[in-house]
């Protein structure tokens, strides 16, 4: 019996542990969690919202006990990994007031493509978080030196048990649907329109788990008959429009596009209404075409906007499809580049920043430009201001793109001075930016963010005025399009003032502007747009009018355009008629992605004089082979 009764306290003793150190993870994932919804003082009332949020750390947790051996070091461990995600998940809340979520983790692919520098710059400037994860570390270490085996090797058993926690730690991150029993909407409730207010209830790691279970398998698949009877229920409206746009048989101008790194008129924040802020932008409208943007993203995911615009597809029709580079997987996408090209533009990109970042290399390959001018390639000694490269300095560049002999030139460029972070101090004229006016109610924190985004987004207007006078001056009629990419990353200034027009941060638009360098074409005409709709309307002002699908943009603009916002803004209600235009062009946007729309088109193209043979390059013939295989 006395031997019966150690052996009861043995084994007693080596289960207690886990079982408290897990109880303890449980608690200690909702209180670093931070989310109303699972704080360790919900444990009686909601102990399954806090267990599953738990849940993938207690299961690395007891892989990693299976692995060592040892209790304290493989929570120890855990909670190191479970506190690395929801602090950076903090951090982009902080920032983007969005959590982080699934498509997230594809970032850390490109950490060594300039990316660690550029996220770097949100991490905290203080060297107390680094000191505590550097003691956590030594503690860490300190215990496997000393802690004691908490059972014996049974090699056999360690092997089946950790093979079989693998196994549900992978199908679990793979997103298998199964799991959709632990995760169940019903039982834990779910805001899929809003991942912020999810997490708040559920807490950020259900939140991840929930919109990869919610995206996992989810493959959408077009209908060509919905898209048939919207095509032919717009026929008359689309013949139309092609009939008008046919009318402008302009010399072939030069474009020039410029995706202004966070720009929009701070003049929409309360308390800033009386301030001019965007002289050149203000002034070049009276005369242009501009109006109001729909962006698809809030306070970062440039590539988002970048992606609609160089497209005309919209990203409302690819809810899977967060980051779009790093998802894209055909070498050839349809691209108002690759229409560009065909009129025998040369199509150039340039970014002054690494060009691996975003995998633009790759993605601007298959969008069909010849050639990207990135950060090494600008002259050395270029200027920055801030963090990054220069406004002016990308004015430069652009200019030195455009020649006055051979063919038409098509230049996108990516401004990157006003990216932020907007607490840093360095590289700026500090007389400047501590001159601008900005309103009280806010703290000093914020106040040196919104005068730091001022001073960047005055110097972009600035550099707008300074190119189009240069572009006016040119012999080549050119053309000139402006627009921010997304409003910068002032959540604490946004929800403390708010906003004149009473929009919430996420449906908030950016401002464009269409400029005719020397009036050559049609007349301006205003209008909001939404992203995906602006190549459209740049594509008509140069008198390109052969591809029928950016056509069909313009026809469902009034209807559609509102809907564009950032993924965690609620969708606003739809009439009937707003609702059956935007199932269909769901429909029609997978074919013309999938390069199945083209059939469905035919009727409507016309042959166009002005298209040309270009003999492709190595990169474009391979791209074009890749189509065929």
């Amino acid at each position: 019996m006395a031997y019966d009764s150690k052996t009861w306290r043995d084994v007693a003793a080596r289960v207690t542990l886990p079982l408290c150190l897990a109880v303890a993870f449980v608690l200690y994932t909702g209180f670093l969690d931070g989310n109303p919804g699972v704080s360790s003082a919900e444990w009686a009332d909601r102990p399954w919202h806090l267990f599953v949020n738990a849940f993938p750390g207690l299961l690395l947790a007891a892989l990693l006990l299976v692995l060592t051996r040892r209790a304290w070091l493989s929570f120890g461990l855990a909670f190191m990994a479970q506190g690395a995600v929801l602090a950076v998940s903090a951090i982009k809340m902080k920032n983007l007031g969005a959590p982080l979520l699934p498509a997230d983790f594809r970032m850390v692919g490109q950490l060594k493509n300039g990316g660690l520098h550029l996220l770097g710059g949100y991490l905290p400037s203080s060297p107390l978080p680094y000191l505590a994860i550097l003691a956590t570390l030594g503690l860490i270490v300190l215990i496997a030196r000393l802690e004691p085996p908490l059972f014996a090797r049974h090699t056999h058993r360690r092997v089946v048990t950790g093979v079989t926690l693998v196994a549900l730690l992978g199908t679990l991150l793979a997103g298998v649907p199964a799991w959709s029993h632990m995760y169940d909407k019903n039982r834990l409730g779910m805001q899929p329109w809003s991942a912020a207010g999810n997490a708040q209830y559920n807490g950020v790691v259900t939140t991840i788990m929930q919109f990869r279970l919610q995206d996992a398998g989810n493959k959408q698949k077009a209908d060509p008959a919905e898209a048939s009877r919207f095509l032919a229920d717009t026929s008359a409206d689309l013949r139309q429009h092609l009939a008008d746009a046919a009318s402008n048989d302009r010399q072939a101008p030069d474009i020039v596009v410029i995706q202004s790194e966070s720009f929009f008129d701070p003049s929409v924040i309360r308390g800033l209404e009386h301030e001019d802020l965007a002289p050149n932008l203000h002034r070049l409208a009276e005369h242009a075409s501009a109006g109001n943007l729909h962006v698809p993203t809030f306070g970062g995911g440039t590539i988002r906007t970048e992606f609609e615009v160089l497209t005309g597809l919209s990203l409302r029709y690819f809810p899977t499809m967060q980051f779009p580079y790093l998802q894209m997987h055909s070498t050839v996408v349809p691209s108002m580049v690759r229409t560009l090209r065909s009129h025998g533009y040369e199509t150039i990109a340039v970014h002054g920043n690494d060009p691996s970042f975003w995998n633009r290399t790759a993605a601007f390959r298959s969008l069909g430009f010849d050639r990207f001018v990135s950060q090494a390639d600008f002259p050395k000694g270029f200027r920055r201001d801030g963090e990054y490269m220069a406004d002016s300095a990308m004015t430069d560049e652009i200019m030195s793109q455009l020649k006055d002999s051979g063919p038409p030139r098509f230049v996108f460029a990516i401004s990157m001075e006003a990216h932020g972070p907007y607490d840093k101090t360095s590289n700026v004229d500090q007389r400047e930016r501590d001159a601008i006016p900005v309103p009280d109610g806010i703290s000093d924190d914020a106040k040196l963010q919104l005068r730091n985004y001022i001073y960047h987004m005055r110097h972009a207007d600035a550099e707008l005025g300074r190119l189009a006078e240069l572009l006016k001056q040119r012999e080549r009629p050119t053309l000139l399009l402006f627009y921010g990419d997304h409003l910068p990353a002032l959540t604490e200034t946004y929800d403390k003032l708010g906003f004149v027009n009473g929009s919430s941060m996420f449906t908030q638009t950016v401002p464009y502007v269409l400029v005719d360098a020397h009036g050559d074409g049609p007349a301006p005409k205003q209008g909001d747009l939404a992203a995906w709709m602006l190549p459209g309307k740049l594509l008509e002002q140069a008198g390109v009018h052969d591809d029928a699908y950016f056509a069909l943009t313009q026809v469902v603009a009034p209807k559609l355009a509102a809907l564009t916002h950032a993924p965690d803004a609620p969708s606003p209600p739809l009439d009937a008629m707003q609702k059956y235009a935007d199932v269909s062009m769901s429909n029609v946007a997978m074919l013309r992605f999938k390069k199945k729309l083209d059939p469905l088109m035919a009727q409507y193209v016309t042959p166009d004089a002005t298209t040309v043979a270009r003999e492709p390059g190595q990169a474009e013939q391979s791209a074009a082979e890749g189509v065929h295989q």
